[in-house]
């Protein structure tokens, strides 16, 4: 609690829609979440007039989050860490020093989900000032199962969006389910939540009978999940109708990086990626590009039509992964199309591009079809 006796405010940086479950988490343990205003061009050119000129797109937007928010009036700013050969391990500080350059007074705090339940226990302690480790347990179960919420609702609109008969239903009722997910306080009612979320995203028409075809999403994980970094890439193809599905959530980080092996169902994304990538690449060279370069095996493997790569400008790991492309097309045949973001990516021109590339995939599933069909 803060010296009047209010709660501490503990603001996070904005990607996609993970708001939804920090600030049930925070709320839980008795912090208020200040929700930064959403990520726009403001929040770019923030970030970017305090950054080096060579860091890539994520810290950018990072730090222009951090500032919104304690312009705004958070007590707390935190950040997700994590170790390896990434930049990322490297925000934390620079966004530190960045801040209080700035003459920021602003608590810098972090989460480091590479240490599991123990790190995520010792952030509430210290945004909450507490030491319950059952109030704590609540409040991360409920954070981490709206997350798994909202990766099935986000699967479920790329499904609608490629087949809906009026462009633009399925994101509404979409979007009212995220208000409906939000206002959910405690765990009995995510259940019934989640039930009335789909029931309303289902009235959406749709058209059975359209032509569409299915392209993995992979890349940089911040810019796979954050709508205004990738330009609503989703919603784009959705129009253009093709189902997109993402290849690196925030639920699958999760899955290797919080929840223990003993509950772990499945095989997971990176347990994959060390598996299906060995051939092509034999080790982890940081960021998101061991799964990157098994997305397109597991893809072809899927028959998926097509692999969209994303990354943001400067990220030396996607660099790597996207050169290591052109060496898999002997046993991958299929079409991936790169895309790199930065401040600079116009819309036009990427539109273009994105039409051109469901042209190409549109073509080569119909050859496919017409080869299989005189065999």
């Amino acid at each position: 609690m803060s010296k009047k006796g209010e709660k501490i405010k503990v603001a996070f940086p904005h990607m996609g829609q993970i708001y939804i479950a920090w600030a049930s988490a925070l709320k839980k343990v008795g912090a208020e979440p200040f929700i930064p205003p959403y990520t726009s061009k403001k929040t770019l050119s923030l970030g970017a007039k305090y950054s080096p000129e060579a860091i890539c797109l994520p810290y950018k937007l990072i730090l222009g989050n951090f500032i919104e928010a304690i312009e705004g009036g958070a007590d707390y700013v935190a950040m997700i860490t994590s170790p390896g050969c990434c930049r990322l391990g490297e925000y934390g500080n620079c966004i530190a020093h960045a801040l209080k350059d700035m003459g920021y007074e602003a608590n810098y705090v972090e989460m480091k989900l590479y240490d599991g339940i123990k790190g995520m226990l010792d952030f509430l302690t210290k945004v909450s000032g507490k030491t319950d480790i059952i109030l704590f347990s609540r409040a991360i179960n409920i954070g981490i199962r709206k997350v798994f919420i909202i990766d099935r609702m986000k699967d479920h609109l790329a499904y609608l969006s490629a087949r809906e008969k009026h462009f633009g239903d399925a994101e509404k009722a979409y979007h009212k389910g995220l208000k409906i997910l939000y206002d959910v306080e405690s765990s009995r009612q995510l259940k019934r939540a989640e039930k009335e979320i789909f029931d309303l995203m289902n009235k959406t028409e749709i058209d059975e009978n359209r032509e569409v075809v299915r392209v993995d999403l992979t890349g940089e994980i911040y810019i796979v999940c954050d709508e205004f970094s990738n330009q609503n890439i989703m919603r784009e193809l959705g129009r253009m109708g093709v189902e997109v599905h993402r290849t690196l959530t925030v639920s699958g980080f999760i899955k290797d990086a919080i929840i223990p092996n003993l509950f772990k169902k499945d095989e997971t994304h990176l347990h994959r990626a060390e598996r299906l990538a060995k051939p092509y690449l034999s080790r982890d060279i940081g960021g998101d590009a061991l799964e990157c370069v098994s997305d397109v095996v597991h893809a072809r493997n899927r028959q998926v039509d097509g692999i969209i790569h994303v990354s943001p400008f400067t990220c030396m790991p996607e660099i790597m992964s996207q050169n290591i492309f052109p060496a898999m097309r002997e046993t991958c045949d299929i079409p991936v199309l790169p895309l790199i973001m930065d401040e600079q990516t116009g819309k036009a021109g990427y539109i273009t591009r994105l039409e051109a590339f469901v042209d190409l995939m549109r073509r080569r599933k119909r050859k496919l079809m017409r080869e299989t069909a005189n065999v």
